[in-house]
């Protein structure tokens, strides 16, 4: 058919074309394979092509076509029709491979049956091909319809899984929410229940802690009571410790007084027939008594009842004992007085008998005067009353002529600036010189410094004026002052541009310290014990305290050192103990070298003196009492 042959030149055009030649299936996206899969690989030929050089080409070569002019248009089209049957191998079985696969005996006889009608039969064999490509394309498309299908199922399988998943993992979500609202609600329960138990316990333990506040309130109450009870019970053995240690004191100087009047009555002795010593050694024994008893209160700080008790007895068998003297003194007198009339009575009869009246003249018998040391005691109670009286404003006689601070309005402290320094001055000259003056003057500085605070205050500025290291205060050189200025800051005398010489330097110095030394340690015996000192032991330790931790000077650091420590050690000693000994190991261990490393070899003497003075108390464990300390004989005397 003329249009069947057009059909196969366009085919064969289109075939020919750059497109036609392209490689394409139709399913490959159904297959899942790439589109340009076969033109970026290498060209390569299939198993058809072998198959068509083997049997279709020998076969077209041994039947040439016929001449161009003898064949009709009709057998052209059937030829160029035929030459493209092996084209399609499929759909043509004569020229399918599975022929290939017949015995050899059979293979080329079907090769002959099939070449004949090959170019006879190409009409046909191109219906069998479009047929057979129609059963592929309609079995194609069921396939695609079938696939079609079965994808949807599956989709809709997958949707219908997907769903029940969805529910399922609904269901799973609810249940584990479930779980978890039950697991909370039982937690909630568990913690209610824990926390109920908790506020159960707690109020519990507030009830437990209410009765044990309560409990412990009144322990605590009783304790303020109890303290309270002490408290006033302390108090009031305080005031009667008081009162019985100003009876003692009253009961002491009443002894004293009878003691002086035993003394006195030494001028009788020839009169008395009885020997006085047993009267005064009675006495002293008593005024020992008594001062022993108010030396062991010091130390226990209030006396007791039977102390009180032991001193009136002392105090009446002294009143005993002087009214016995008494009587025999007023005994001796009166037979003194009737023998004296009785020999008058004589001697005149003797002399109307013999009528020559004679003359007679009676001289008195010597009387034994007191010994200064004897009376130092009371003459420094004298001294220490006239003074209180002048700074008291009374009037106190004075170059034979009353004298008295209220004369003149600034007269007060005229006495209280010149008084202060008299003690300073006395303690620069006379302690200077004799070392055992520091203390009857430091007892009186004292005692005054107690009543007249102001005083005390004027001794520390003349004595911190004249000697520095009482400070303790090393005055430093300033730049442009005067070498004699300097001098008179280190406590140097300068007359005339000269400087005096470093013994009778170091002489003042010490006399200074050592009236320091003995002014807080000493209270005036007749003053208010209950009243702290003025200017106490505390100074003296922190005096100790800050001297050691300053640089030491060649020759005055130990010269003061030895002064103060020998003159304030035992009263050191028994107020700070262990501490006081830690001190002086220091002063031993660390301060020594100190002082040796600056000290010359012509200085050595200060140091050498303080090294065995502390190494001696160290090795017998003690600090002497100071020579020349006033006991409690010395106010007796």
């Amino acid at each position: 058919m003329p249009s069947e042959g057009r059909c196969w030149e366009t085919l064969q055009a289109l075939r020919s074309s750059d497109k036609g030649r392209l490689c394409y299936h139709r399913d490959w996206l159904l297959r899942g394979e790439d589109v340009l899969e076969e033109c970026m690989s290498l060209p390569k030929l299939s198993s058809y092509s072998g198959w068509v050089l083997d049997h279709v080409l020998p076969h077209m070569q041994e039947n040439p076509p016929p001449p161009e002019t003898s064949t009709s248009p009709t057998s052209t089209s059937a030829l160029d029709q035929a030459s493209f049957v092996p084209e399609s191998p499929v759909g043509n079985p004569a020229f399918s491979p599975a022929s290939s696969a017949t015995p050899d005996g059979t293979k080329n006889k079907h090769e002959s049956q099939h070449t004949g009608p090959m170019v006879l039969q190409s009409s046909r064999g191109i219906k069998v091909e479009g047929c057979i490509r129609m059963y592929e394309l309609v079995h194609r498309m069921k396939g695609a319809e079938g696939l079609r299908q079965w994808q949807e199922e599956q989709e809709r399988k997958v949707r219908a899984l997907s769903e029940m998943a969805s529910e399922q993992l609904k269901r799973f979500d609810e249940r584990k929410e479930l779980k978890l609202h039950k697991e909370f609600q039982d937690l909630r329960e568990v913690m209610e229940k824990s926390s109920r138990e908790a506020l159960g316990q707690q109020e519990k333990l507030k009830a437990e802690h209410r009765h044990r506040a309560k409990i412990l309130n009144l322990k605590l109450r009783e304790a303020e009571q109890q303290r309270l009870r002490q408290a006033e019970q302390e108090r009031l053995r305080k005031e009667e410790g008081l009162v019985r240690l100003r009876s003692l004191y009253a009961l002491q100087e009443e002894v004293l007084h009878l003691s002086q009047q035993l003394d006195s009555a030494d001028q009788h002795r020839d009169l008395l027939k009885a020997d006085l010593s047993a009267f005064q050694t009675r006495g002293n024994q008593l005024c020992g008594l008594i001062s022993g008893i108010i030396r062991a209160t010091s130390e226990s700080v209030f006396p007791t009842a039977e102390d009180q008790v032991v001193a009136e007895r002392a105090l009446q068998e002294m009143r005993d004992l002087l009214a016995n003297l008494q009587q025999e003194i007023t005994r001796a007198c009166e037979d003194k007085k009737r023998q004296d009339e009785e020999e008058a009575q004589m001697k005149r009869q003797e002399s109307q008998m013999q009528q020559g009246p004679e003359v007679h003249k009676e001289s008195p018998a010597p009387s034994q005067g007191l010994g200064v040391k004897q009376n130092e005691g009371s003459k420094l109670k004298e001294i220490f009353d006239k003074i209180h009286s002048l700074l008291s404003g009374k009037p106190v006689q004075s170059g034979g002529r009353s004298v008295s601070v209220t004369l003149n309005p600034q007269g007060l402290d005229f006495v209280q600036y010149k008084l202060a320094e008299k003690f300073v001055k006395q303690g620069e000259e006379e302690v200077a010189s004799h070392h055992e003056a520091a203390f009857p003057i430091a007892v009186v500085a004292s005692g005054i410094w107690e009543l007249h605070p102001r005083v005390g205050d004027l001794i520390l500025a003349h004595l911190h004026k004249k000697c520095p290291y009482s400070v303790p205060f090393y005055p430093a050189f300033k730049e442009g002052m005067a070498l004699e200025d300097y001098q008179r800051m280190l406590g140097y005398q300068v007359k005339d541009s000269k400087v005096e010489q470093q013994d009778n330097f170091l002489k003042r110095m010490s006399g200074m310290i050592r009236l320091y030394a003995a002014i807080i340690q000493l209270r005036w015996p007749y003053g208010n014990r209950q009243e702290v000192h003025p200017h106490g032991l505390n100074h003296g330790w922190r005096w100790l305290a800050q001297i050691l931790n300053m640089e030491p000077l060649s020759d005055v650091t130990a010269t003061l050192l030895f002064d103060f420590l020998e003159v304030c050690g035992n009263a050191l000693m028994k107020q700070y103990q262990f501490q006081f000994w830690k001190m002086i190991l220091l002063i031993k261990e660390d301060y020594f070298p100190r002082i040796e490393a600056i000290t010359s070899s012509g200085q050595m003497g200060s140091f050498i003196r303080l090294k065995q003075f502390l190494e001696k108390c160290l090795q017998h464990k003690e600090i002497p009492v100071p020579k020349g300390f006033l006991t409690s004989s010395f106010w007796r005397s």
